[in-house]
């Protein structure tokens, strides 16, 4: 017996904010078959009605609406529409002559759909919807209707007498929580980013400077005097452009703005796939903040979530009285770290509604990249589970082989129909060849968060400079593994909530030594191969964790200290955007040298960038330790001067001043195994970047 036609695992009960609520009677738990570990791990949906259906199931009509095609219900049901949005949900449109709006939606289980709303007073006997023979879809044409109505589908099962009115699933704006309507909407917009689009795979690529600003739009900066509102789409568009390009960062990356009941969810259990949030403006509005940041010269990448959706009643759990979007089994359709719901790779309508809604955010709203989250909970079975909490895929392994074959299906359909975008993953396993292509086993991916290097990284950097010498290796672990993949080197929004602190406050020592610790993090980020990423607050060293609900604490940069690091880190973003052997590079090792990778004595790194198309070299040395090396001998490989472009400890970023008085005439003597060397000065807890110009 097929999955939809099962008796569920749970009865589904109304839930708020992604928070699951148990069935109300004994009976009720008692009635559903029971899989291990059920009782722990099912989330319980919404309940089901015990009253009947009063609107009569309309005749079939003789001939189906000139909406949907028999084509697109042959692909949609395949798995490979891939634009179903442009058919499914609500469209206005004319038919014989009359203006109105077009409802379809996808309900193979229902008996009985209707579309309600603010035209008919939410009465499901008024619009009656035709089911499109055995697709499952759903259909009507109401006139009248138009831009700005509110509705839902209510939607009567076939089984256990469930009954819900639903928001749409391709809905393109929503009420503003905790109201849940969708709202009749157009996606009429005038772009004017064309020279952006047109050279944006330049700015992009693997071999391009990309430094990314992690945002969530809701707490980047608030209105203190109407109450620490946050800013709208386009309030806030000029004010983040200007700090972004101040900083120097080329990209900003979004936390999801695709609609959400649940504020502190932060966007990551989402409702509204085809939605941007209406908390900051409607749908047209947040073009606008794309455009005017694509004419800024500044890169999109938006978090995208197709992991997990949470449990709430209203939306795609249970949605037609049966396990429809996620599976029926706790043991793969529940999970237990977010209380959510997981999606069903294997049903081909799932696929096409999640590539649909990637390719979605890239067509209608130039979105210039996408990244996912949470990809390692989505290709192992046993993700957070115990033994006897999952099933074993068809070869007894834990490989969720659906979701990587929807993966890689996913950046098959990015990358073809959009070449100049990117995808980003979010992997924190060994999983190899996330960032390969897939026509040579890989998951596809343009680039992976180097999930490694950032808890390496963080661990050193909390410990005092003295003991750092035993714990050398932690900063260089990761040339075994730095050109596997194509990373991103992330310090993202998850280091700095749930008690974990800011970055600033990690950092070991005085406060003197915790601002200089977080500049020579930083230097040593962008030194190494890789992509980077820095959260909101930490480009001006915010001292306290990030919360979702207040404003980033820009009183902060009244203070030298704080003025230093956001220099320090515009002054790193300019040589990285300006220096080829700083990025060319990035995901070959033939970018990449070490030096010297053993000082652990003196707990100092060095090592070489090097650029192939002007053959530049760059040299990078660290000092961790806040003891001043003077007279410390680095080999090179080339004679003549060695000009010093950076310096971590300048008086400017709020340092000692330590240096080397613009540069270094390279010795000839042999050391470090090459036949020239420097003799430096290195600050305490600081980092030097010399050019060869010789």
């Amino acid at each position: 017996m097929s999955e939809e036609t099962t008796r569920p695992a749970r009865r589904p009960r109304k839930a708020r904010n992604g928070t699951a609520t148990e069935p109300e009677t004994e009976a009720a738990v008692a009635e559903q078959p029971e899989a291990p570990g059920a009782a722990e791990q099912a989330a319980a949906p919404a309940e089901a009605p015990t009253d009947t259906v009063v609107a009569v199931i309309p005749p079939a009509p003789p001939h189906p609406l000139p909406f949907l095609s028999d084509d697109d219900l042959y692909l949609f049901g395949e798995g490979t529409h891939f634009r179903i949005y442009e058919k499914l949900g609500a469209h206005i449109a004319t038919l014989n002559g009359e203006q109105g709006t077009y409802f379809a939606v996808w309900a193979p289980n229902a008996e009985y759909v209707a579309a309600v709303g603010d035209w008919n007073g939410w009465d499901p006997g008024k619009n009656a919807m035709r089911c499109r023979g055995n697709s499952g879809i759903w259909e009507t044409f109401v006139p009248g209707v138009g831009k700005g109505a509110h509705y839902k589908f209510h939607i009567a099962s076939r089984y256990y007498g469930y009954r819900e009115d639903k928001t749409d699933p391709f809905g393109f704006f929503f009420e503003v929580a905790p109201r849940t309507a969708s709202i009749v909407w157009d996606q009429e917009y005038e772009w004017g980013d064309g020279a952006w689009m047109q050279t944006r795979g330049q700015l992009q690529g693997v071999s391009a400077p990309m430094s990314i600003y992690e945002v969530h739009l809701g707490s980047w900066m608030r209105v203190p005097e109407e109450g620490g509102r946050s800013l709208s789409y386009r309030e806030i568009a000029p004010r983040l452009a200007e700090h972004v390009k101040r900083a120097g960062f080329t990209h900003i990356e979004l936390l999801p703005v695709t609609e959400h009941p649940f504020y502190g969810s932060w966007g990551y259990q989402s409702t509204g796939y085809f939605a941007p949030t209406s908390r900051y403006g409607p749908p047209e509005d947040f073009k606008y903040f794309v455009d005017y940041l694509h004419q800024q010269g500044i890169g999109i990448i938006l978090d995208w979530v197709p992991s997990h959706f949470p449990t709430d009643g209203f939306a795609l759990s249970y949605f037609d009285g049966t396990h429809l979007f996620e599976h029926a089994d706790p043991r793969k359709g529940y999970h237990p770290d977010w209380g959510s719901y997981i999606f069903n790779y294997g049903r081909n309508e799932v696929r096409s509604f999640l590539i649909s809604s990637a390719l979605f955010w890239l067509d209608k709203y130039h979105i210039d990249g996408l990244r996912v989250d949470a990809v390692a909970s989505m290709l192992y079975l046993d993700y957070s589970r115990r033994p006897g909490e999952w099933i074993p895929n068809q070869y007894g392994g834990n490989e969720n082989i659906e979701a990587i074959m929807f993966l890689r299906q996913f950046n098959t359909e990015v990358y073809k129909n959009y070449p100049t975008a990117q995808t980003f993953a979010e992997e924190s396993t060994a999983w190899p060849m996330v960032s390969r292509p897939v026509y040579v086993g890989g998951l596809g991916f343009g680039f992976k968060w180097d999930m490694g290097w950032m808890n390496d990284t963080l661990k050193y950097f909390r410990r005092d400079p003295i003991h750092r010498r035993y714990h050398h290796n932690e900063l260089t672990f990761r040339g075994l593994y730095m050109f596997t993949e194509n990373y991103v080197l992330s310090l993202s929004h998850d280091e700095v909530v749930h008690g974990k602190g800011s970055l600033l406050d990690k950092m070991s020592g005085d406060v003197w030594q915790k601002f200089a610790n977080l500049r020579l993090l930083y230097s040593y980020q962008y030194g190494q191969p890789g992509k980077k990423l820095i959260f909101m607050g930490g480009e001006f060293g915010q001292w306290r964790e990030w919360k979702h609900d207040e404003s980033l604490d820009w009183h902060l940069l009244m203070f030298p200290s704080h003025q230093g690091v956001l220099q320090l880190l515009a002054d790193l973003n300019r040589l990285y955007v300006n220096e080829p052997a700083l990025h060319e590079l990035d995901c070959e090792p033939a970018g990449f040298e070490w030096i010297d990778a053993n000082d652990a004595e003196n707990s100092t790194y060095s090592f070489m960038r090097r650029a192939r198309s002007t053959g530049d070299l760059i040299l990078v040395v660290m000092n961790c330790t806040p003891v001043p090396r003077h007279n410390f001998r680095i080999g090179v490989p080339r004679g003549g001067w060695w000009k010093e472009i950076f310096n971590s400890d300048a008086t400017e970023y709020w340092g000692s001043g330590i240096g080397n008085a613009g540069g270094v005439m390279a010795e000839e003597h042999m050391s470090h195994g090459r036949p020239y060397s420097l003799v430096l000065d290195l600050p305490p807890l600081g980092a030097l970047y010399f050019k060869s110009e010789g």
